[in-house]
């Protein structure tokens, strides 16, 4: 008799890891599911990249991407996104940056205005639930 599957909480490790001195996980996977933990524009030197709310937010993507695929999964596997704004003004390039990065079906989405992130200089901040396509008979 096969034993039930138990999946494990298992943490997501990119290098650099910029989130580790802060004690956060980049993501975690959860059997079939990952879990990332917001993406803001920095490079990785850890500093927001230069050019405004667009390469911001070209940047958050990119090092949701890196994460994603840290995790086992990809853009293409985002169900869930949450997307935090410091101005609903961007709203059009938050639109424009979706259709860039992702494809029909196109994730759930929140956007959010808040009033601040974790920098005065970051404008943008995307965190996601994805799909982790596992191989056959696991």
């Amino acid at each position: 008799m096969n034993e039930p599957y138990t999946p494990v909480l298992e943490r997501v490790i990119t290098r650099p890891d910029p989130y580790e001195p802060f004690l956060l996980s980049q993501g975690i996977r959860f059997g079939d599911l990952l879990f990332i933990s917001g993406q803001a524009g920095a490079g990785e030197n850890g500093r927001i990249v230069a050019g405004g709310f667009r390469a911001q937010g070209e940047q958050a993507f990119a090092n949701l991407r890196r994460a994603l695929q840290a995790g086992g999964s990809s853009l293409q596997d985002v169900i869930k996104v949450t997307i935090f704004v410091t101005d609903m003004a961007h709203f059009d390039d938050v639109v424009a940056l979706r259709r860039q990065f992702f494809s029909n079906p196109y994730p759930a989405d929140t956007i959010a205005q808040i009033q601040a992130l974790y920098t005065p200089e970051a404008m943008i901040e995307i965190e996601a639930i994805a799909a982790v396509r596992l191989p056959k008979g696991q």
